[in-house]
């Protein structure tokens, strides 16, 4: 029998209150914040979809490895556990920790980057791309076509064009940092990578002698769709699957964050020893000792266990079906979304949603600001927002697309939580037609969605 609700293979050990609040209290919150859900306070949140990144529960087995963890500052033995799983998981020797993924990025990224450098994408994230550009280099996306059509089905969205990639590599000769290949995608509406699509970026590379990073924050629930969707692939295990894909790169960059249920932590690691002791200088400089790299020995121990824990085929099963499940319902409602739902987070297209909202006001960052003042639900903007920039005469060059993403952190939420942001939903599709646009009011210059200000249009 299969049954049709979808059931946490988990037991909940301990609970957090979530404070409740009304729509006129949520209205002056909005404003104080100033329509910027970076700028709320947790307190004031019922419903915490801003991301999946450090908002994970963490497991009985992984609290009690906190309790075991070794704070000395060179050899701990907690550095030696994840060690030993980050170099069997990836194949690759040579592991740095960092205290979060955007530190790996800034390392790797600040080494290989500078003036007149090229780094390409699949498509780049907002802290990548900005470690990217605060060096002087330029990061350009090549994802599929296919994945720009936030309707059309197709299985592997998260591709990247290899054929523009090859022409990439050719026109910008011996001016290539690195090309990242992100999975799963996020930028691109949490959509998978196949592994044929990861064995042609990878031959391409070689055959130009380019550095390949894989940026690997969410490998397992890639490996999920690998598994279910390419043929040739549904003998393998999640876990070989990932090992496979990991064995095409010359490097991997992790926010462990996500995949890893850490709270904190992450990583990088390398086939080349000289490109590891290069970063190496520069880990010890800004992070700390190569056996630490800014995190608690407690911290690691908990990464170890969760590199383990998140390949768990029940887990991985109940993942992608109850994210699923919210697009779903999404989906009944008339709600327009990147389809086919990803692993980690519902994507709504804005752009559609608000057809009467211009790129220019902002159409994500006015659902986001709808989906708080009429749920409590926190949500974040990947659109022109978190991606678009400035024509020399000031105006916008919008981004490719107005997504709104709904990320969902991994062994947090209840289906009754989910069935309540479905019902939220029900509330922005008959109010669509009388929300307004939004304009930016102060930003800095470097990711500017985390502390913007925003003002409703008249």
């Amino acid at each position: 029998m299969r049954h049709r609700t979808i059931i946490e293979p988990f037991r909940i050990k301990s609970v957090e209150p979530i404070g409740l609040s009304t729509e006129v209290e949520r209205v002056e919150l909005l404003k104080d914040a100033h329509y910027n859900p970076f700028l709320l306070r947790s307190k004031d949140v019922i419903i915490d979809l801003m991301t999946d990144s450090g908002t994970s529960a963490m497991s009985a087995h992984q609290w009690a490895g906190i309790m075991e963890g070794d704070e000395a500052y060179a050899g701990s033995r907690s550095w030696l556990r994840m060690e030993n799983e980050v170099q069997d998981l990836t194949g690759m020797q040579h592991v740095l920790p960092t205290h979060q993924g955007r530190a790996a990025e800034r390392i790797i990224y600040g080494h290989l980057g500078g003036p007149g450098k090229i780094f390409i994408s699949n498509t780049h994230f907002d802290t990548t791309r900005a470690n990217i550009e605060f060096s002087g280099a330029t990061a350009i996306d090549i994802p599929i076509p296919e994945g720009q059509d936030t309707a059309l089905q197709h299985p592997f969205k998260g591709n990247m064009d290899v054929g523009e990639l090859d022409r990439l590599l050719k026109e910008h000769k011996g001016h290539v940092g690195a090309v990242i290949l992100t999975v799963t995608n996020n930028s691109g509406g949490g959509q998978p990578v196949s592994m044929a699509n990861a064995e042609g970026v990878a031959a391409i590379c070689k055959r130009h002698g380019v550095i390949l990073m894989l940026d690997c924050c969410r490998i397992a629930e890639n490996s999920w769709f690998v598994k279910h969707r390419e043929e040739g692939m549904e003998g393998l295990t999640y876990r070989e699957i990932a090992q496979r894909m990991f064995a095409l790169a010359d490097g991997a960059v992790m926010s462990a964050k996500k995949d890893a249920f850490a709270n904190i932590g992450g990583f990088l690691s390398f086939r080349n020893e000289a490109l590891a002791e290069a970063c190496t200088n520069l880990l010890i400089i800004t992070e700390g000792f190569t056996t630490y790299g800014g995190l608690a020995g407690r911290d690691m121990e908990a990464i170890a266990i969760g590199l383990e824990e998140v390949f768990d085929p029940h887990y991985l099963n109940y993942r992608i079906r109850s994210t699923t499940f919210l697009g779903e319902q999404l989906h009944k409602l008339g709600v327009p979304l990147m389809l086919p739902i990803g692993g980690h987070a519902v994507y709504i297209d804005a752009k559609k949603l608000y057809p009467h909202i211009p790129p220019a006001q902002y159409p994500g960052q006015a659902l986001v600001s709808e989906l708080f003042r009429l749920g409590g639900i926190r949500s974040v903007e990947i659109g022109s927002v978190m991606f678009g920039t400035y024509a020399e005469d000031g105006s916008l060059k919008p981004s490719r697309m107005e997504l709104v993403r709904l990320a969902i952190p991994r062994r947090v939420y209840t289906q009754s939580h989910i069935e309540y942001v479905a019902e939220t939903f029900e509330g922005i599709m008959a109010e669509r037609e009388q929300v307004k646009g939004m304009r930016i009011v102060k930003e800095p210059k470097f990711l500017r969605h985390f502390t913007a200000h925003f003002d409703t249009l008249p």
